[in-house]
């Protein structure tokens, strides 16, 4: 799928040919901020750089045209420089070296967490000079979370959290005062793996109310019949 580039984006470039990765990488990147383009093969990828001019590419090794290596090293020999993560089913450790020998930055090996798929992206545009703009850190009221260190504080106590827990407040806290459905906030928190009591969600607002109320007046309100919303608490 071709695109324009956005020059105010950070741009990443996902190759793969299965639609369903491809969908809910994207997806997943786009939530975050990022300006993506797709490509199921690898001739449409190394058009894509041209065009797209991608700052980050998430590239699958199995490509239906060649494999992500032939991919990363025609690029190299056109002094493309784009950094790629080899996306792959494949864990021989000969196959990550061939991966990081041909130009590869980092290697992340399916079934993969979006979460630290997502993390390394970020690490890498860091190293090479195009972090996004802002800062990491996510604050409402004084509530404050520190996506690169993962901390979490409110009046300035300390607020340890469950990987879900995190997940959840994070979410809440990208769309402060937004009325989110219980279907929005699975979506997003539990991702396309979910398939499990949507009472689940109910318990864990229930544990982040626990550890956030002690600390200040209650922020997440419930909106009946519909989600939930992160609101300061009424004077």
């Amino acid at each position: 799928m071709s695109s324009q580039p956005n020059v105010d984006a950070v741009r990443i470039l996902v190759v793969d040919d299965e639609p369903n990765i491809v969908d809910v990488i994207s997806m997943a990147l786009r939530f975050q901020g990022f300006d993506v383009a797709t490509a199921g093969t690898g001739a449409d990828a190394i058009s894509q750089v041209a065009s797209f001019k991608p700052h980050l590419m998430v590239l699958d090794i199995m490509l239906p045209d060649m494999e992500g290596f032939d991919v990363a090293t025609k690029l190299g020999a056109q002094r493309a420089g784009v950094p790629i993560i080899f996306l792959t089913a494949r864990d021989a450790t000969e196959d990550k070296i061939r991966g990081l020998t041909t130009g590869g930055d980092d290697y992340v090996t399916k079934p993969f967490s979006l979460e630290e798929l997502i993390a390394r992206v970020r690490t890498i545009l860091r190293r090479v000079g195009h972090a996004e703009d802002g800062s990491s850190v996510l604050t409402f009221d004084d509530l404050h979370l520190d996506e690169d260190t993962r901390e979490v504080t409110r009046g300035g106590s300390p607020i340890e959290l469950t990987g879900t827990e995190y997940r959840l407040l994070r979410y809440l806290l990208l769309n402060p005062r937004r009325v989110l459905t219980r279907a929005q906030l699975l979506d997003h928190v539990w991702e396309y793996d979910f398939g499990g009591d949507a009472r689940v969600l109910e318990t864990y607002v229930s544990y982040l109310r626990k550890k956030l109320d002690p600390h200040g007046p209650p922020l997440i309100h419930t909106v009946r019949g519909v989600g939930y919303a992160l609101r300061a608490a009424k004077t």
